[in-house]
Parts: structure tokens; C-alpha cells; sequence
């Protein structure tokens, strides 16, 4: 028995050590990692990750062939660059919008820039992590018109530096590179970056989320100083409050930043709360939660509208100074079926219902939000169609101009769920929500 696994480790070895292809894949795939010594794992993972590089760059080729090597331009003033082509691939992929163009961005730029980047990664010289920086860092200086020279020297010391260091590292050796060949395209790529600066929040595991800002370094060191000094003066955060001992508060700095940040945030939604009235209401916290949970007598979870599933306990503290809103629900299916209509007149009821009942773009994968999205008729009123349950639904406002004059088309149902059928003549099911469910 020794004898086999010393043979299959020597194996390992061999297909570690060739050129990445569907052979090898074959071989490897034949293999039981579990059948191995500690160091024949460690040496089979990493012979399945040059394999993965193989077909990575593979998938290069095929986002390229339906993307088109160059952006599409925008047909109409109603259109943008990659509209259809973004959301095909976001639709097929099941990837938001943002990740789609990502792709798109950075397999044209492997394809259609860097020969040698491609040919490290069939060949699984380097990770589908380390060609999609040396990309994303190079784009901007290829735009501006370096030299194919210079190009292949940003390539060839890059893919050098990867054998032994991480992506993030491989990235900050293509920056320096770039700033000593062209210092003037470094600037310029400077300035084109602070144009990408943004916020985004993602949803993590626990009741948690991540709010990401990129921003230009001087920026970032100054939203880090409020927050810091908000964190270190906590009578000036609770307006002057110090009933609490700070011997008494066992709250790291981190977590004292953290607070200061949402303090930050809701004191101006407190202080401009009739500034900004998307579907004519004011910005609010939305959370779903069933009356049994609310009366204590369920721990089922809530639903915080934008994030997902939170813990019984954190949706009642939430509720408990919150404006209550009447949902009435299929009890098998949990789709939402009518709206209270006690307080609002019936066209504010109506958006208020599809609101609840999406509670994001329509479009498969979009998680834009629907209380800034746009109320649109699946059937063009028009041509007919109904201001109804059945024919209304929310989609943010680029997915609502691709619908319109993308080439998109969308069927609805009263339970909110749709068709959608793409230029190319893909379908697309988007199922209906229920209302207990992360949208």
C-alpha cells in the first residue's frame, strides 16, 4: 500500500510539473486527495490550481467572443457601452452587473493586450488571481497609449515576480514598474482613478455587512480621522450623554469606530429626514418580521430589506421604536398578497406594495435597492398595458432604459415574478419572492 501511494504521489509530482491541459485535468480528476500523505495534498492542490488557470484563460476567450473585443457603443442616448452584451453575461453567469463588466474589462484586456499574461495563464504558470491584476493595472496605462515594449516589460516582471508572491504584492509591482517607465501615464492614471471613487456595501454571515469606500488616499485619511475622533469622544457622539463609565464600556476601538460611523450616518438621516423622498416616502430602515416573532411567541428571523436574514432578537430591538406596516401573505407560499390600505391613498398603497413585494430590481442578479428604483410597466401603457399588480414591478434605472430601448424584453406576474428574454433570444426566470425571504 505504501508502494501505491508513493507511486501516485510521484505522479502528482510529474502532472504537477506539465504543461496544464485536459489530459492532465483527466489524471487528476482519477485521484483521491484523501488517499495521500500531508505533503502529496498540499502538492495535489497544487496541481489542481494550474489546471485552473488553464481553463480560466479559456474563459478569457469565451467572455470575449460574446462581449466583442472592443466596448459596444452606445446605440441611443438611452443606452451605455456593454449594455447588452454586461447584462447577457450577468444573466448567464448569474453575476451582478458590476462583476459581468468586470469580467468583460479584464478579459479584453488579457486577450486583446497581454499575449504573455494569457500564455502564463494556460500554461498555469501564474493564478486567474494574479492575470486579473496585472489587467486591472494595466488597462489604464494601455489606454493611454504606452508603448507595446513597454507593455511587455510591465508583463514579463510581473509574471516573474508571481512565481513566489502574492496577487496584492504582483499589483503593487506593476504600479511601480509603471511609475518608473512612464511616471507622466502613473499621474494621469491617478488622476482617471479618483473618477472610480465609491461606496458599496456587501452582506456577510451573522447579521453583518461590509460597507467598502474606495476613495483617494488624502479622502480616506480624512474620514478615518472623524471616525477616530468621534470614537475617542463618546459624550460629543451621545450628545453630551456620560452616564456611562468608560471603565464600564468594553468596547474595542474598532468597535467604538464602527458605532461612530452609523452615528455619523443616522444623525443626518434624522437631521434631513424630508430632504429626500424616493417613491414619496422618507429614507427608512425596512424590516419584515411575523407577528409571532414580534410578540416573542417565534425565533423566526427577520428580513432587513437590502441584506437578508437577521437573528429574532436583533429584529425585535430593531421594531421596537419602528413604524409598523400591515403585510398580508399567501401562508403556504409566503408571497405577499395585499397591502393595509388604512393609512394611504390608493396610487401611494400601490407603490408601496411593489416596493414591499420586489424589494430589488427585477432584473436576474440586480440588487439595487427598489425604493430608489423605477415603478415600469411590463407592457408599455402605451400599448396597452394595465396600471396593475400584475403589470408593475421595480427595476433600477439603467435595466428599466434597457428594457425600454435595449432590446430587452419582460413578461410579469401579479406574484412578481417575470421572463425576461435578451436580445439574443435567452430566457431568463426571475421566480417570485416571498416576503420571509433575503430578495
Amino acid at each position: 500500500m505504501e508502494i501505491a501511494t508513493e507511486l501516485t504521489e510521484e505522479n502528482i509530482l510529474r502532472l504537477l510539473n506539465t504543461r496544464a491541459g485536459i489530459e492532465i485535468l483527466t489524471e487528476l480528476v482519477a485521484i483521491d486527495p484523501f488517499s495521500l500523505s500531508p505533503s502529496g495534498r498540499v502538492d495535489y492542490l497544487s496541481a489542481l490550481e494550474k489546471q485552473s488557470g488553464w481553463l480560466q484563460a479559456l474563459m478569457q476567450s469565451a467572455i470575449v467572443a460574446v462581449a466583442g473585443n472592443e466596448p459596444s457603443k452606445a446605440e441611443s442616448m438611452w443606452s451605455g457601452v456593454d449594455d447588452s452584451e454586461r447584462e447577457e453575461i450577468a444573466a448567464a453567469l448569474r453575476l451582478s452587473s458590476g462583476t459581468a463588466q468586470n469580467r468583460i474589462d479584464i478579459a479584453r484586456t488579457l486577450v486583446n493586450y497581454l499575449p504573455n499574461t494569457c500564455a502564463a495563464l494556460a500554461n498555469g504558470e501564474i493564478s486567474a488571481a494574479h492575470a486579473s491584476v496585472i489587467a486591472r493595472e494595466s488597462a489604464v496605462v494601455i489606454g493611454k497609449g504606452l508603448s507595446a515594449a513597454a507593455i511587455e516589460e510591465i508583463e514579463l516582471k510581473a509574471i516573474s515576480h508571481a512565481e513566489f508572491h502574492t496577487p496584492v504584492q504582483v499589483a503593487n509591482k506593476v504600479r511601480g514598474t509603471i511609475a518608473r517607465l512612464s511616471p507622466e501615464i502613473f499621474e494621469a492614471a491617478s488622476e482617471h482613478a479618483r473618477d472610480c471613487r465609491k461606496v458599496t456595501m456587501y452582506s456577510e454571515p451573522d447579521g453583518m455587512a461590509t460597507i467598502v469606500a474606495l476613495l483617494p488616499a488624502a479622502d480616506a485619511q480624512t474620514v478615518m480621522l472623524a471616525i477616530d475622533a468621534l470614537a475617542r469622544h463618546e459624550s460629543e457622539i451621545n450628545g453630551g450623554d456620560v452616564s456611562i463609565s468608560p471603565l464600564d464600556d468594553e468596547r474595542t476601538l474598532d468597535m467604538k469606530r464602527a458605532d461612530a460611523l452609523t452615528s455619523l450616518a443616522a444623525t443626518f438621516l434624522a437631521n434631513n429626514v424630508d430632504s429626500y423622498k424616493p417613491h414619496r416616502r422618507p429614507v427608512t430602515v425596512n424590516l419584515t418580521i411575523d407577528l409571532p416573532t414580534l410578540l416573542g411567541l417565534s425565533e423566526n428571523p427577520g428580513i432587513l430589506a437590502g441584506y437578508g436574514a437577521i437573528p429574532a432578537t436583533v429584529a425585535r430591538e430593531l421594531a421596537a421604536d419602528g413604524k409598523w406596516k400591515r403585510f398580508i401573505t399567501d401562508p403556504v407560499s409566503g408571497e405577499l398578497l395585499n397591502l393595509g390600505r388604512e393609512t394611504y391613498e390608493p396610487p401611494q398603497a400601490l407603490i408601496d406594495f411593489l416596493t414591499a413585494r420586489d424589494r430589488t430590481c427585477r432584473f436576474p442578479g440586480c440588487r439595487q435597492p427598489a425604493r430608489v428604483g423605477d415603478i415600469d410597466h411590463a407592457k408599455s401603457w402605451d400599448t396597452g398595458g394595465e396600471t396593475s399588480i400584475s403589470n408593475l414591478g421595480v427595476l433600477c434605472r439603467r435595466h428599466h432604459r434597457m428594457k425600454t430601448h435595449g432590446g430587452w424584453e419582460l413578461k410579469s406576474r401579479g406574484d412578481g415574478s417575470c421572463t425576461w428574454t435578451s436580445p439574443t433570444g435567452k430566457i431568463y426566470q426571475v421566480p417570485a419572492r416571498p416576503i420571509n425571504d433575503a430578495a
